[in-house]
């Protein structure tokens, strides 16, 4: 099966042309040679950028000198409203600091803490969708948006969906994605500092109206850590953990650009990969049937502990493969700090060098029919060498996701439920186009049909 995939641009266009196709789509604003490229370079007045899929340099950027290359302050400012000096846009030490508190609450053993949560926002999710199952049509990007919502108020404030304030939290943020676009003109323009930058008044509006509503949850919080009532969730964790270099804990304003990136980088991504998976479900009906099996033997009727993640190996398969075919996060962009080399080619300090997760995963030099879906790939020798070479879903090296694991325990747990629950059929007049804002989504959505496939209580 060949999943839909977005039609790539004619191979020369003027930059007044590739413009506007950006700023409606990263995917369709790339030329289709980018699929067979090791490396290619576009020039602008401005910068020339320099997109890499050689896994060597991949490696280079991401593993053997991330220092060198850090994050692109391009990237930063079209998020700037909302992310502030999260660890997803910092840079240098205050990214390693960051990172140094951040990254204990992820720890393989502390996610087994988190599992209950996520089960009941599993459990949530699947009520939710029986209530509309069997009349019709259902826009499953919506439905997998509100359960990873939920997943992330659960583990990190121990609160659900409907709480007032992470529910309206949610709201504000689709109201934040509809009003962001993802070209900034500071993003193409070499802007000194003091000039302002331009962001929507709906933008910025929807930006202040979410970091509120986070601050009111990190001050209640920091009241309930200094009366000794507070959960042990991933908040709590990640607040009470002091730096081992500075021995400084995070303060209240710090605590909001992390969660602020929490929930995006976890709520959307996730969101993205589990609609896609669910799509490619439902026009697979092979592995469909084989994950509804599986789940109803490792999460059927009893209790489910976190032992059962380790034996949804077909629910990991196929979010594998759809991690690989959809990427929630189509591109990464750092910079140079010094002149380099780049396949026989000079590189001055100041490019930008992109690296694609689109592209590397769907690379036709590199994977074994690379557009089809086939989740069995990964059993294969060319798909365990891709993996450790041209796969980076999360990033790769020390910059990698901080929340992969998280990731990889929700995604499959939540697909196994619902193809559990469910029987997913396609709506075949509603094929999906993907297209790349934030995250990768579908131009007009992800439509399905369910079916009730088990009797819920």
């Amino acid at each position: 099966m060949t999943p839909p995939k977005p039609p790539s641009r004619p191979d020369r266009v003027s930059l007044l042309r590739y413009l506007r196709l950006f700023r409606t789509d990263i995917l369709s604003a790339q030329p289709a040679r980018l699929y067979r490229a090791w490396m290619a370079e576009f020039r602008t007045p401005f910068f020339r950028s320099y997109l890499c899929n050689d896994p060597a340099l991949v490696d280079l950027v991401l593993k053997e000198r991330p220092d060198d290359f850090p994050k692109s302050n391009r990237i930063r400012e079209g998020l700037l409203p909302l992310l502030g000096n999260s660890v997803f846009v910092t840079n240098g030490e205050t990214w390693n600091r960051q990172r140094r508190i951040i990254d204990p609450a992820f720890e393989g053993g502390r996610l087994r803490g988190t599992f209950p949560a996520m089960l009941a926002a599993g459990e949530a999710a699947v009520a939710r969708l029986a209530e509309r199952a069997g009349q019709g049509p259902i826009e499953i990007e919506a439905e997998t948006s509100h359960a990873a919502a939920d997943v992330i108020f659960r583990t990190l404030f121990s609160i659900p969906i409907e709480h007032e304030v992470a529910g309206a939290v949610f709201e504000a943020f689709r109201e934040h994605q509809r009003a962001q676009p993802i070209l900034n003109l500071a993003a193409f323009l070499p802007l000194p500092r003091w000039f302002p930058r331009f962001h929507s008044r709906k933008t910025r509006a929807t930006a202040r109206r979410i970091r509120s509503l986070i601050t009111r949850l990190t001050e209640a919080r920091m009241e309930e850590i200094r009366a000794g009532t507070a959960p042990a969730d991933l908040a709590t964790k990640i607040m009470v953990t002091e730096d081992p270099v500075t021995g400084r804990r995070f303060d209240t304003a710090e605590m909001v650009d992390q969660v602020a990136i929490f929930f995006l980088a976890g709520h959307e991504t996730s969101a993205s990969a589990l609609a896609w998976s669910l799509y490619l479900l439902a026009t697979s009906p092979e592995w469909q049937e084989r994950i509804a099996a599986e789940a109803d033997s490792v999460i059927g009727e009893g209790a489910v502990d976190f032992s059962a993640i380790g034996r949804l190996k077909a629910a990991r398969d196929v979010f594998r493969e759809a991690l690989r075919l959809y990427p929630p996060v189509p591109m990464m962009v750092r910079e140079t700090t010094r002149a380099e080399r780049f396949r026989d080619r000079d590189v001055a300090p100041g490019a930008q060098v992109v690296l694609s997760p689109w592209h590397l995963h769907r690379h036709e030099r590199l994977w074994d029919r690379a557009d089809e879906f086939d989740p069995s790939r990964f059993a294969t020798a060319n798909g365990r060498q891709c993996l450790r070479s041209a796969y980076i879903p999360f990033s790769t090296g020390q910059r990698v996701c901080p929340g992969a694991g998280f990731a990889m325990v929700e995604g499959p747990l939540l697909l196994a439920m619902i193809a559990r629950a469910f029987r997913l059929l396609p709506v075949e007049e509603r094929i999906p186009v993907p297209v790349a804002h934030l995250t990768v989504r579908a131009k007009d959505g992800i439509w399905l049909r369910l079916e009730p496939r088990v009797q819920l209580p």
